[in-house]
């Protein structure tokens, strides 16, 4: 069978992932794999394709943690806010912002496979994200805080994303940026305003511990 409608998607999700706590946001529980190489093959297989993206929804990834955990301890940053969760992946960080009291909460990020996670995700915490499948960079909806975790692993796609989030800092929103000193950080732009050391996936990382911080625009 391949997995083209959410419906279909969402089976799938549901039948090779468990629900789980987040390591270092606990309120929340998540769609998570257990092997990331196995379920990436049976998401080739599943679609009939070879090449796909990896399965970045089906783990909590040291960014996203590190933004939920601050956003959740912070409600302030976000409470009665439109908050843009970018890249969002599993909805992590759109999850943590709607249970600190956002008023409303868009995920968005270009794997379809990412927005059926989303929704089962969202489900499980009991809150709403408005799931959004499309490439939003260069875009200004108005959002009033936007989030943005592991977005620096990849050169030009960093140098692309920071630029546009700076222009939204610049305007004055609140941009939010979790990464664990990725490559490709524009860390002399940014400035750090929390620092954990998040629990990770060996083999997706190169350790079970990831210092990882928050960053905002200088």
């Amino acid at each position: 069978m391949i997995a083209r409608s959410l419906d279909e998607r969402q089976r799938f999700i549901a039948a090779n992932t468990r629900l789980a706590a987040v390591p270092y946001a606990p309120e929340i529980r998540l769609h998570v794999a257990d092997e990331a190489t196995e379920l990436w093959r049976k998401t080739e297989d599943e679609l009939g394709e070879i090449g796909l993206p990896p399965p970045f929804w089906a783990f909590p990834w040291a960014g996203g943690q590190a933004l939920a955990r601050y956003v959740l301890d912070h409600p302030e940053t976000v409470r009665g806010a439109r908050v843009l969760d970018f890249a969002a992946g599993s909805g992590l960080v759109g999850i943590a912002a709607a249970k600190a009291g956002a008023r409303a909460v868009e995920a968005c990020d270009l794997d379809p496979f990412a927005g059926a996670a989303m929704g089962l995700n969202a489900c499980a915490n009991h809150v709403a994200l408005t799931i959004r499948i499309e490439d939003l960079v260069g875009r200004d909806e108005g959002w009033d805080v936007v989030l943005a975790g592991d977005v620096s692993y990849e050169r030009d796609m960093a140098r692309s994303v920071t630029d546009w989030l700076g222009q939204l800092a610049g305007r004055g929103a609140l941009v939010l940026i979790g990464d664990p000193g990725r490559s490709y950080l524009q860390q002399d732009r940014l400035k750090p305003v929390a620092a954990y050391d998040i629990p990770v996936t060996r083999d997706l990382e190169d350790s079970d511990l990831k210092r990882t911080s928050v960053w905002r625009f200088r």
